[in-house]
């Protein structure tokens, strides 16, 4: 039985780290945006102020339901109030020793014993307030600003991890360059030392080709820095732990080829489906209930209200004992709130929700016309960066042939090391033109998709 017992506890701290483990490792860029909407961290709290919203809507309608409160109050005379009085037929009883009645005789008196103790419960419902009816309308927008905003928040956490998942396959595409461009650097370096030493060439050239070996170097010892923090920003903007080993399934050609889409540019701007619009008619919709709830601070408001309650005297803390007297009261009421004259308050109040709700319109107007902008703006950078790549890409290509072209002159002598390198240098520039031109792409089709909340 022991050993069965210890072979469970081993298995137990076993399962731990496997459990630690569970941590998706590998993405495609729709597998990563998908992972981000259900476990970034800005995405999580949005979803929190959604159901945030839905509370704060049910305690609006709930001031107008059934309040039911309960009060306990315990009072204990130290020293009870004497009150005094002139000579009446009183029992005799209760006069002091030696007092005689007489006309003129103030006799003090005590009444009640020390100690009392009063429960009551009470009931109170709402019968009419306007501002009440204005807040619960007023909620059902408050609801839909929390929504749009979830949506939005979204929508930026979308962008962020595609810009984040670009970079990061940009960074893994220049290591892989420039590492092909070290090890031909290298080899033609070596094969220059091997030509000046035997003395068939100059030390100039191997002075210029160890100058572009050495800015190589340092140009790809900083791209592998920054592939590794490209990585970690992508791992944040998904939620995963910065040393997660997170592994991209997407290739950055192919990723590229799949975000050129001419026919997406016909796509028409529904103005009610852009999230920013969306927000700025909440506000215009909150400007509304404002201008209501200050004009329904003229009306009427009537309540009602029903108490029972005990009250129960004692000299001696006695009041949870068995046989101890309680003598119950109820009282119902309504009250009725007329506002008269404010001297002029609520009128300027009214007048104030008024200018603030015009605004609000005009700018719900101003809004519409810059989404417009933002679209023009958004299909014209998505175009130009589709035509930048294909540019880029023909550049490439021109590049490579040059750089090859003086790369047999430069072996038969025919070209200098400094036309070589002039070769290199601008085939260098145009493969980081070229790997930039595809990441605008993927990133300029994204920005034109949220603008279209597609």
């Amino acid at each position: 039985m022991r050993t069965i017992i210890k072979l469970g506890i081993l298995l137990l701290l076993w399962s731990v780290p496997l459990a630690a483990q569970e941590t998706k490792t590998s993405f495609s860029l729709d597998e990563a945006v998908a992972y981000a909407l259900e476990h970034n961290y800005q995405s999580i709290n949005a979803s929190r102020d959604m159901v945030d919203a839905q509370k704060q809507k049910w305690e609006t309608i709930a001031t107008g339901l059934p309040q039911i409160s309960g009060a306990v109050n315990y009072q204990n005379q130290l020293k009870q109030p004497v009150a005094q009085f002139p000579s009446i037929l009183v029992p005799e009883e209760f006069l002091p020793p030696g007092v005689v009645q007489g006309p003129d005789v103030f006799i003090p008196i005590v009444f009640g014993p020390p100690q009392q103790m009063t429960a009551t419960g009470t009931l109170r419902q709402q019968l009419f307030d306007g501002s009440y009816i204005v807040g619960v309308q007023a909620t059902k927008a408050f609801l839909s600003y929390s929504k749009n905003n979830k949506e939005k928040t979204d929508l930026e956490v979308r962008q962020a991890v595609v810009e984040a998942y670009g970079n990061v396959l940009l960074a893994e595409e220049s290591v892989s360059i420039l590492e092909k461009n070290k090890a031909t650097l290298e080899k033609n370096l070596f094969e220059t030392k091997k030509v000046y030493e035997n003395g068939l060439g100059d030390e100039e050239s191997v002075d210029q080709l160890q100058i572009t070996l050495s800015s190589i170097d340092n140009q790809l010892k900083n791209a592998r820095r920054l592939e590794k923090i490209t990585l970690q920003m992508l791992n944040l903007m998904m939620g995963i732990s910065l040393e997660n080993p997170t592994e991209l399934t997407e290739n950055l050609d192919k990723l590229t080829q799949r975000k050129i889409d001419y026919g997406f540019l016909d796509s028409e701007l529904i103005m009610e489906n852009n999230v920013d619009y969306k927000l700025v008619n909440n506000l215009n919709e909150q400007r509304y209930f404002e201008l209501k709830l200050a004009k329904s601070r003229a009306l009427p408001t009537l309540n009602a209200f029903i108490n029972y309650g005990g009250l129960s005297f004692a000299d001696q803390f006695t009041f949870f004992d068995e046989g101890q007297d309680w003598f119950g009261f109820s009282t119902f009421g309504v009250d009725l709130n007329i506002p008269i004259f404010s001297s002029l308050g609520r009128s300027a109040s009214t007048q104030r929700a008024k200018i603030a709700y015009e605004k609000a319109k005009t700018q719900l107007t101003e809004a519409e016309e810059q989404i417009r902008l933002q679209h023009e703006n958004a299909k014209s950078d998505y175009i130009l960066s589709i035509e930048e790549y294909q540019t880029s890409k023909d550049n490439l290509a021109l590049a490579e042939r040059i750089e090859n072209k003086n790369q047999v002159k430069y072996s038969e002598g025919l070209a200098t090391s400094f036309e070589l390198r002039q070769a290199q240098t601008q085939l260098y520039s145009t493969q980081q033109e070229y790997l930039q031109s595809m990441v605008d792409v993927i990133n300029k089709k994204t920005a034109l998709e949220i603008i279209l909340n597609k």
